[in-house]
């Protein structure tokens, strides 16, 4: 009688062992099942992000090509031709002020980094990364300063250009961009350098912990704005 106990009590360990195995196996397979789902899910969307920005770097190829056609059978049709040739050189001077050609020349370049202190060394870990207020007042300097173009990571300023917070990047023409935040400006390079005269908000960036670099140079290179400028409100004046 105690065997037949025994083994009852055995045989129900045993199916108690058993169904719980069964139960991690499926419980294992569905989350195998859910990760394998989840991965193939994510490559199709990193597919398919890749293959528009695909389509978008060959279009907008495809657009620079056709504004050098057009650069060309502009210059070829104002030879000769003093009023066309002064048409010509204005809408070539306000491509420049509004930011939609490429321009070199002197200038500074300017780079705020994240402090590279330990976070334990200040009670406001605010204080230890650069904020787009910060890149907002250095902007207003340089501009202050004679600044003729300003880009910062590359992306062009132009007047519709905003400058947002977005957590731990900034967000610069609806680009996202992350530190180090290398802002470049053309202009007389003397004159912009002021930007980091005693009392200055490059010394008080300095002053926050702030990383901060400042270099002259007689050839910078900025890109041309590769948004679309558009005006919805203001019209000629009649």
């Amino acid at each position: 009688m105690k065997n037949k106990k025994l083994i009852s009590i055995v045989l129900g360990i045993m199916c108690f062992a058993l169904t719980l195995a069964i139960c991690v196996q499926i419980k294992t397979v569905r989350g195998s099942n859910f990760a394998i789902s989840q991965n193939y899910e994510e490559n199709n969307l990193r597919a398919e992000v890749l293959k528009y920005k695909e389509r978008y770097d060959n279009k907008y190829q495809d657009l620079e090509r056709a504004q050098k056609e057009l650069e060309k059978e502009r210059q070829s049709a104002t030879q000769n031709n003093v009023e066309l040739e002064t048409k010509e050189t204005e809408i070539t001077q306000a491509n420049k002020m509004i930011g939609m050609t490429e321009v070199t020349g002197p200038g500074v370049i300017v780079t705020l980094s994240d402090s590279k202190k330990d976070t334990s060394s200040t009670l406001n870990i605010s204080d230890l990364v650069v904020h787009d207020g910060d890149i907002l007042s250095v902007i207003n300097e340089l501009k202050n300063a004679g600044a003729e173009a300003i880009s910062i990571n590359d992306q062009r300023l132009v007047p519709s250009s905003s400058i947002v917070c977005g957590g731990n990047i900034i967000e610069i023409n609806g680009e996202k961009v992350g530190a180090p935040f290398v802002i470049k400006a053309i202009g007389l390079p003397e004159q912009l350098a002021a930007l980091s005269r005693p009392g200055g908000y490059l010394e008080l960036l300095r002053g926050a912990t702030v990383e901060v670099d400042l270099k002259k140079s007689n050839h910078i290179t900025i890109p041309k704005y590769t948004g679309v400028v558009t005006y919805k409100y203001a019209h000629n004046s009649k």
